[in-house]
């Protein structure tokens, strides 16, 4: 090849360059064929950087968060108005829980590595090294066993599954699905868990929608087995309601990741509502069944009957990336407000609503001396004296609230890490129970101290 052949064709190269460059720049910014699956492609290589860039989990993750305070442990305690018990909560420092009594003292603690289950993630990729894979939730039973979800840092989808422990952290069963958030045991040994996969169903009067996105579950398991008994699609049961608007309506955050349209629902709790509570919750008008669900990324509150697989009730109020809304034997509905309190370092808040006017019947936001701010998780349980427990994600930390909003106990998680243990790792979960409701089996074997 002479002079002028080589310099004709590397001009013809540049020149194919150029139209290849042209032509994807069209398909892309018109959105023709073929763009989705450069689209789909480029996304999916741009999450495998993402996900496997992480050099310090400390920073680029959402395990661990700053410390706000260099105490750990019990920090508050008043005995004569705390709801006494044990206390159990999931720390993302690892896979494991722990049990607590009520000057923070561990009595019983429960751990499993995920590569001691799975060496894959549900969906075959190679899983997260373990130091990335935490216990998000974990529900005890009476004698000790245990149900616990695995997630993972960095990762989409981030559940990994559910596994049941005996008291002595040995395997009972294991469920390898995409598992987030919560779950909820109900009383006849049923589990209520959530699972999500990607999907490209499409919605008509939804062409925003991302393709692929990830679609939510709700999954019925045999609390026996562990084997799958009945599985609801949670966007096509909202699409097909008469709360339609709600979901069609779904705004698209370009640079917040936390509400973005690939995560159209984003289904972060549940609860199981039996006929007691279908009772006292208007909302359900007494029938049972039901779960209380809640999607962050609409911002709404809903009933799902579990056989029919069909929405009862929705609504929509002034929270903003809410979790943890739980129907009360008193027939109010209780959240945590992640995002709705507005105030720089102390932008969340706990509220107590009426669920048919939803008027705001008790709130709490914190103080400049205990601000109140989680922008992931946290949870609400109330307790039978009528305080609340609140699991603070963000703070690490776990408290207990009165009516007249004084705080009786807290809890703030003592794992440390980072050069300076300046990091401290997220709470997942927390949930107080009482010594009656454990069998005397279970609490002989407790250490004391």
């Amino acid at each position: 090849m002479n002079k002028a052949d080589r310099i004709g064709f590397a001009f013809f190269f540049v020149a194919c360059l150029f139209i290849v460059f042209v032509g994807s720049a069209y398909l892309m910014l018109s959105q023709r064929f073929p763009y989705q699956y450069f689209d789909d492609a480029y996304k999916a290589f741009h999450a495998v950087v993402q996900q496997r860039a992480v050099t310090n989990r400390y920073t680029q993750t959402d395990q661990w968060r700053r410390a706000r305070t260099d105490r750990h442990g019990v920090t508050i305690y008043d005995p004569t108005r705390a709801d006494n018990g044990y206390t159990l909560y999931t720390s993302a420092g690892g896979s494991y829980a722990v049990l607590i009594d009520m000057h923070g003292h561990p009595v019983h603690r429960w751990a499993l590595p995920y590569s001691k289950l799975w060496q894959k993630t549900p969906d075959g990729r190679d899983a997260r090294a373990d130091k990335l894979i935490y216990w998000t939730k974990a529900v005890m039973y009476p004698n000790g066993d245990l149900v616990a979800a695995y997630i993972a840092a960095n990762d989409t989808p981030w559940g990994y599954g559910l596994v049941k422990l005996d008291a002595q952290s040995n395997v009972i069963w294991s469920y390898h699905a995409a598992t987030h958030h919560d779950l909820d045991i109900v009383p006849d040994g049923r589990i209520l868990a959530l699972t999500n996969q990607f999907s490209d169903q499409r919605y008509p009067g939804y062409p925003n929608l991302t393709q692929p996105h990830l679609e939510d579950f709700l999954v019925v398991l045999d609390g026996q087995t562990g084997k799958p008994l009945h599985k609801v699609s949670l966007p096509k049961a909202f699409y097909d309601s008469r709360y339609r608007p709600l979901f069609t309506l779904i705004p698209s955050f370009e640079h917040e990741p936390q509400f973005r349209i690939e995560d159209p629902l984003h289904t972060n709790s549940v609860q199981y509502l039996g006929p007691r509570l279908a009772r006292a919750f208007a909302p359900a008008h007494g029938h049972a069944d039901q779960a209380l669900l809640s999607f962050r990324t609409p911002g709404t509150v809903g009933l799902l009957d579990i056989q029919s697989g069909r929405f009862t009730w929705m609504t929509r109020g002034y929270w903003f990336g809410q979790h943890s809304p739980r129907a009360l034997a008193n027939g109010d509905l209780v959240l945590f407000d992640n995002y709705g309190h507005y105030q720089p370092g102390n932008a969340s808040r706990i509220l107590e609503i009426d669920p048919e006017t939803l008027g705001i019947v008790w709130r709490y936001q914190g103080s400049k001396q205990q601000p109140l701010y989680s922008h992931i998780r946290s949870e609400i349980q109330q307790l039978p004296n009528g305080n609340k427990l609140v699991t603070e994600s963000d703070g690490g930390r776990l408290f207990e609230v009165t009516p007249d909003k004084k705080i009786v106990w807290q809890f703030v998680n003592p794992v440390r890490g980072g050069d300076h243990d300046q990091y401290i790792p997220v709470i997942g979960s927390g949930h107080r129970y009482t010594a009656d409701q454990l069998t005397s089996d279970f609490r002989r074997s407790l250490k004391s101290h």
